[in-house]
């Protein structure tokens, strides 16, 4: 082999370390193309497309659909950080998921609930998600909305707030457990149309919201 392709070798080597190496910085594993784009500051369209493609056959990145990669297997993937990547923009978990979760209600859902700007059903692999559009003046309100492991997650009341924008008759079948006070200051302070019918404190256990 001459010195010249040799020193082809070594450079694509140390390119592709380089890059791998800023991933492992920023601490993510889900990337859009224009976020790998961005990090590794590649302005020309078909050599992007070009390394992905090489990098996917090297096993070094998975791809999920077109213009979305993983470092990880999609299976070995958070569903609810992959909903929340595949979205693209401000989001959060909320309503359905929540309440499944906190067992406030107990029918299943076969869906991860989101809200963002907005509407839209899709499914990644076996994973199935619904986000319901919400007007920015209620979106970007953060009462009652967390940050956990990279994901934006309501709390139980912010998720019943939202639930009842949504639909004012929404059933909950563990309603004893849920903090009306506290479901009411959330839906003052996002300004959320209040439901009066549903704040009957008498029959309110305490819970953490």
């Amino acid at each position: 082999m001459s010195t010249e392709k040799i020193n082809v070798k070594l450079n694509n080597i140390h390119n592709k370390s380089q890059r791998f190496a800023e991933i492992a910085k920023l601490g993510e594993v889900i990337f859009h193309t224009k976020d790998l784009a961005n990090l590794w500051q590649i302005k020309n369209t078909n050599t992007l497309h070009t390394t992905l493609k090489r990098y996917t056959k090297a096993g070094l990145l998975f791809r999920i659909y077109k213009g979305f990669y993983s470092i990880k297997p999609i299976d070995n993937l958070d569903p609810l950080l992959l909903g929340s990547k595949a979205l693209h923009e401000f989001c959060y978990i909320t309503t359905e998921t929540v309440l499944q979760n906190e067992g406030i209600i107990l029918q299943s859902s076969n869906k991860i609930t989101f809200v963002s700007s907005k509407s839209k059903k899709f499914s990644i692999g076996k994973h199935n998600y619904y986000s319901r559009k919400l007007v920015d003046k209620y979106l970007y309100n953060p009462i009652g909305v967390h940050f956990v492991n990279g994901i934006k997650i309501a709390t139980l009341s912010r998720a019943i707030a939202d639930m009842l924008y949504f639909n004012s008759n929404a059933y909950f079948d563990a309603e004893k457990f849920i903090n009306w006070k506290e479901v009411k200051k959330i839906q003052e302070a996002v300004g959320y149309p209040l439901i009066l019918k549903c704040y009957d404190f008498t029959k309110s256990k305490r819970r953490k919201a």
